[in-house]
């Protein structure tokens, strides 16, 4: 279930939420975010050597010590600003317990293109490799010849398949955050009634198919009775084809009340097209996205509603996981505990099945907290 409270508290929860940005136990405001360069490795083939990165990759020096060697961050592509977010907590992991945390990755999400990444920092012995899948099995098998070189492997974002990772990093419960798109596109909707449909990113990524599917069981339930599902779009978070997509889909259905866009890059285009379409009031856009991106969709009523979870402490517990697989403070296994200071309250975080965590509950933007948000996160 989504985190959702009344106008009048939302204020106070925020100000909590942005508390636990920091690493610290005293806030501070949050560094200005430079996107990590774009790193093209080279074309890879079955039989190919592993490619190098063409250019020096981003990397965070630690004065803390701790511990020695690389660690190795691969999202779904780099300077997507959700990712640009994601490492910025990774960083701030990497000063607070020691290391060096270098960020890698292709320039357009393909989980071919991760191969050759995945490949480099095995050759160049990294300690541990946090990766966003593109695709759970195309990549698992460079995964697997990583952890079987000694390498921990931690997901992050969306799952590597099992048996690919040491530790998988949810960001909220799947259940949950597919009930909580159901609810929004309920709340969207003139009287929980009308069509819907899904503007998705990749068809092969998991973390999308895995909300989608959840989200589809909650609407069997007889408060979504009024709802129809057109179907699912994919814009394989491209602005381009995402606007494609939206475009087709609004042609295709021409009674559609809400676009459910589980995706950062979706959601700002199809309410871009929303927008340019003159169907504010008409067509209503929800789903997952940052503030910054749809602060000007949520005021203008484009985007009523959207959720996320809070970004840096995905990447920070990403790393904190990472770092605790190396020590030996954990070893992956479901029932393992351990706790990070600054997350989660200090309370333990416990390894599930599939030795998947959890990092905590989505938060509901709207336009009473919107504002707040930007001007004290900015991102």
């Amino acid at each position: 279930m989504f985190h959702r409270l009344p106008r009048a508290a939302a204020g106070v929860a925020l100000a909590l939420v942005l508390a636990g940005c920091s690493s610290s136990a005293t806030p501070t405001p949050a560094p200005v975010i430079t996107p990590a360069p774009v790193i093209t490795p080279a074309p890879a083939t079955p039989t190919a050597a592993p490619a190098t990165p063409t250019a020096a990759p981003t990397a965070t020096p630690c004065p803390t010590g701790g511990i020695t060697g690389n660690i190795v961050m691969l999202p779904k592509q780099i300077n997507n600003p959700y990712f640009d977010v994601a490492f910025k907590g990774a960083q701030n992991a990497a000063c607070d317990l020691g290391g060096t945390l270098t960020e890698v990755g292709p320039s357009s999400a393909d989980a071919t293109l991760q191969i050759p990444f995945i490949q480099t920092a095995t050759t160049q012995s990294a300690k541990a490799i946090l990766v966003s899948a593109d695709d759970a099995n195309v990549i698992a098998p460079a995964l697997k010849s990583a952890m079987a070189a000694g390498i921990k492997v931690v997901g992050y974002d969306s799952s590597p398949a099992v048996g690919a990772y040491s530790v998988f990093v949810n960001q909220a419960d799947t259940a949950g955050i597919g009930k909580g798109l159901a609810d929004m596109a309920c709340d969207e909707a003139p009287n929980c009634t009308g069509e819907i449909a899904v503007l998705s990113a990749a068809q092969t990524a998991t973390n999308q198919n895995a909300w989608i599917a959840a989200m589809k069981t909650t609407l069997t339930g007889s408060k979504y009775a009024g709802l129809k599902l057109d179907g699912v779009y994919y814009g394989n978070d491209d602005p381009t084809i995402s606007t494609t997509q939206t475009t087709a889909m609004l042609a295709a259905h021409p009674n559609l009340k809400v676009i459910i866009a589980p995706t950062t890059v979706g959601i700002v285009a199809a309410a871009q097209v929303v927008t340019s379409q003159n169907l504010i009031g008409k067509v209503f856009v929800t789903g997952l996205g940052t503030p910054m991106g749809m602060q000007t969709f949520v005021k203008s009523g484009a985007a009523p509603e959207f959720a996320l979870w809070n970004v840096t402490d995905l990447g920070y517990l990403a790393y904190a996981v990472a770092v605790d697989l190396l020590n030996g403070t954990i070893k992956g296994n479901p029932g393992d505990t351990f706790t990070v200071p600054s997350l989660n309250g200090g309370a333990p975080y416990t390894i599930g099945a599939n030795s998947v965590v959890v990092l905590g509950p989505p938060f509901v933007f709207n336009a009473q907290n919107i504002d707040q948000y930007v001007a004290s996160f900015g991102f």
